[in-house]
């Protein structure tokens, strides 16, 4: 089967490999030359779009955390992290359920390990984040809520509010968040019942 690649395969910097029969769609060449991100045409055995999931976040935000989207990017790659930029970018207009939603699939499919998302309040991007089986988002405001949400309740996607934390506040929730790992133990039974609820309540939603 050729190679696709899309606009979601598009990394933030850096190079593109792709095999010589892959197929490259207009968007992704679009993206692509916007971020200066070159596409090479490599041999089949060193084709590599993107580092492995647990070494990847997908990061979105609406027109209300464009800005401070941007200013996180380098602290992420600066952890050793790959960064998946689903958007927006440029500060016009934009609805954050959309965002939540790609950076949440992304999530939810294993092809990230974790996600931020950011609006104005963070709380919006949340709630639909949320509605994404799989997703536990938690709207962080400090380094404690940071930290519990990865402790205790093993959080996968971070919602930030950009009107409410200052540049420096977020990147602190950032680092925490990032660097915590979930603690296990008693609260595994509770997420495992976090996740029980979903489930029972999915079933319901089926025709």
């Amino acid at each position: 089967m050729r190679q696709v690649v899309t606009a979601m395969d598009v990394p933030a910097s850096g190079d593109l490999r792709v095999s010589p029969e892959a197929i490259v769609t207009a968007v992704a060449r679009e993206i692509a030359a916007a971020r200066g991100v070159r596409i090479l045409e490599v041999p089949k055995d060193q084709v590599s779009l993107l580092a492995p999931p647990e070494k990847t976040v997908a990061i979105g935000a609406d027109h209300g955390g464009f800005r401070l989207k941007e200013a996180l990017k380098p602290v992420l790659t600066e952890l050793g992290l790959e960064v998946r930029d689903v958007g927006v970018y440029e500060e016009k207009p934009a609805d954050y359920p959309d965002l939540a939603l790609k950076v949440g699939e992304l999530v939810a499919s294993g092809a990230v390990a974790r996600g931020i998302v950011i609006d104005g309040a963070g709380i919006g991007s949340c709630m639909a984040a949320n509605k994404i089986p799989g997703i536990r988002a938690a709207l962080c405001y400090d380094k404690a809520s940071a930290r519990n949400s990865r402790e205790h309740n093993d959080s996968n996607v971070l919602t930030l509010g950009a009107r409410l934390l200052t540049e420096t506040q977020a990147e602190e929730v950032l680092r925490t968040w990032i660097a915590t790992r979930f603690a296990g133990g008693r609260h595994q039974a509770r997420v495992d019942k976090i996740m029980a609820i979903e489930r029972q309540f999915s079933k319901k939603a089926l025709p």
